[in-house]
C-alpha cells in the first residue's frame, strides 16, 4: 500500500499556503519533508489528517480518497497521526492515553499484546502506567504519543516534527526507534526541522519552502546540493550533514 499525493494545494484565507505538490510513500519506507518553521509542514500533515481541507488535488490510500472521508475512516483504515509530544491529553494516566489509540480496536486481546509491544519497545511507559501524562519528561510525552499511534495498528504513520523540544539525547532515540518501526514494516510520512534526523532515517526527501517543494531525491542527492541547502534550510554545504550516514 501506498501513500499518493496529486498536486495538493491548501489555502489558509487568501494566502496559499501549501501549493501544488506531488509525491508518494512506498509501503514500508520513510518519506521526509524537511522544512523551516511555515514552510507548510504542519498544514500539509493536517491536511493528509483530514483536519484540515484541501483547496486542490487529491491524495489516495490503498485506493481510497482521503478528501472524501471524514478523519476517522484514516484511523480505521490503517493510518495514524503522530503529533508533538505535547498532544498527549496532560489529564490522562499513561495507560488510558495509550487505550485511546485502540478505540476502534475490537479484540481485546490484540489490544493487550499490541499495549505489550509498545511497553516492549518504551520500557519507560511500562513504569509510568498510572501516573498522568502531564508529569512525564518531554522525551516520555513524544514516547507516549507514539505508542499511542501505534496501537492503533497502523500501515501508515504521519509524524509532525517529532524532534521538537527534545534533548539531543532524545532526538537520538527517537530516530532509533522511528527505525525499528520501519522494519516493522510501517509506512512513515516525517515531517521535521531537524535535518540530521530527517537524513539519518528517511530513503527519500521532499525540501518544502513557502508552500512549494523544491527538491525531491535521496538523502545522498540531497548532501550534494549545497545551493538548495544553504537557500531554504540554512546549511552552509555538505560538509556539515556529511557526519550523518
Amino acid at each position: 500500500m501506498s501513500l499518493v499525493v496529486t498536486n495538493l494545494s491548501v489555502d489558509h484565507g487568501a494566502i496559499r499556503a501549501i501549493s501544488g505538490v506531488s509525491f508518494t510513500v512506498e509501503s514500508g519506507k520513510i518519506a521526509a519533508v524537511i522544512g523551516s518553521n511555515g514552510a507548510g509542514k504542519t498544514t500539509l500533515l493536517r491536511t493528509l489528517s483530514g483536519l484540515k481541507s484541501a483547496s486542490h488535488g487529491s491524495a489516495q490510500w490503498n485506493q481510497h480518497d482521503l478528501f472524501s472521508v471524514k478523519p476517522e475512516f484514516n484511523v480505521r483504515h490503517g493510518i495514524a497521526h503522530v503529533g508533538e509530544g505535547k498532544s498527549v491529553i496532560a489529564e490522562l494516566s499513561v495507560e488510558e492515553n495509550l487505550h485511546l489509540g485502540a478505540i476502534w480496536r475490537k479484540d481485546k486481546k490484540d489490544v493487550a499484546a499490541a499495549t505489550n509491544e509498545v511497553i516492549e519497545l518504551f520500557p519507560i511507559l511500562g513504569q509510568r502506567m498510572s501516573q498522568s501524562a502531564g508529569s512525564l519528561s518531554g522525551g516520555e510525552r513524544q514516547m507516549l504519543a507514539i505508542g499511542r499511534a501505534l496501537i492503533s495498528n497502523p500501515d501508515l504513520i504521519l509524524m509532525d516534527e517529532p524532534s521538537e523540544g527534545l534533548s539531543p539525547r532524545f532526538v537520538l532515540q527517537v530516530g532509533e526507534i522511528i527505525k525499528r518501526m520501519r522494519d516493522l514494516k510501517h509506512s512513515i510520512l516525517l515531517v521535521e526541522q531537524n535535518l540530521a534526523l530527517a537524513l539519518s532515517v528517511a530513503d527519500y526527501v521532499y525540501i518544502i519552502s513557502s508552500g512549494k517543494f523544491v527538491f525531491s531525491g535521496t538523502p545522498e542527492e540531497l548532501s550534494t546540493q549545497n545551493e538548495i541547502l544553504n537557500e531554504h534550510l540554512g546549511v552552509s554545504g555538505s560538509k556539515e550533514i556529511s557526519h550523518i550516514h
